[in-house]
C-alpha cells in the first residue's frame, strides 16, 4: 500500500506521529507536508496529496491541518475524490463504508494525537461496503 500525506504547520506533530505508524506497518508513505512550525498556505501541501490520489499514484490520502476543513476543500476540488473530515473513528468508519473516502482529513487543533491515531488505524481497516452506496457515488461528480 502506499498512502500520500499532507499538512500545514498545524499538523506537523500530527503527521509526523502518522508517516512513523504507516511506515511501521511497511506502507509506502509519500510525505508532501511541511516538517516545520512555521505558517505555511496548507493548499501548497494538500494539492499534491489530492493529485497523486486521483491519478492512482497512491492508494490513499491523509490530509491535516488546523480545522481539516480548508485542506478537506482543497482536496475535494479534484473529481474523482472524496475527502471526508472526520473527528471520530465513528464517523471514519461511515466516510470508508458508505462514501468510500480515498483521503481522511484530520483537524489536528480538535483531536488528540492518540484520537488521530486510531482514526488512521480505522481508515486503513475500514472496505467500502459497495450496494446501494456505490450508486449514491456516482451522482457526487456531477452538476444538477
Amino acid at each position: 500500500m502506499k498512502i500520500a500525506v499532507g499538512n500545514d504547520h498545524a499538523g506537523t506533530e500530527y503527521k509526523l506521529a502518522i508517516v512513523g505508524y504507516l511506515r511501521s506497518l511497511g506502507v509506502e508513505v509519500v510525505n508532501y507536508g511541511t516538517d516545520g512550525i512555521e505558517s505555511v498556505d496548507y493548499a501548497d501541501f494538500i494539492h499534491p496529496v489530492a493529485s497523486d490520489v486521483d491519478k492512482g499514484k497512491v492508494d490513499l490520502g491523509i490530509i491535516i491541518c488546523g480545522s481539516g476543513n480548508g485542506a478537506a476543500m482543497t482536496a475535494n476540488k479534484y473529481e474523482n475524490i472524496r475527502a471526508a473530515l472526520c473527528w471520530t473513528t465513528e464517523i471514519v468508519k461511515l466516510a470508508r463504508e458508505h462514501n468510500n473516502a480515498n483521503i481522511l482529513s484530520l483537524p489536528a487543533r480538535y483531536i488528540s494525537l492518540p484520537q488521530a491515531l486510531d482514526m488512521v488505524k480505522t481508515f486503513l481497516d475500514t472496505s467500502f461496503e459497495g450496494g446501494r452506496h456505490e450508486d449514491r457515488i456516482k451522482k457526487i461528480p456531477h452538476c444538477i
